[in-house]
């Protein structure tokens, strides 16, 4: 959970050429975050976009 109490359990991650993974994003559904990653990917760097969720609360 966010501060504001949102729940954001879908992340958008940047995988670079040495397998290097940085988080860019949260958000709250998978078709939001598959926009962002497809838009990110569209922008002709080389870096791999992924989607991914979040462990949930057990």
């Amino acid at each position: 959970m966010s501060d504001s109490g949102a729940v954001l359990p879908w992340l958008v991650i940047r995988q670079d050429d040495n397998g290097n993974r940085y988080r860019v994003g949260r958000y709250a559904t998978r078709n939001e975050a598959q926009e962002v990653a497809d838009r990110l990917d569209t922008s002709g760097h080389q870096q791999l976009y992924l989607v991914e969720r979040t462990a949930g609360p057990q």
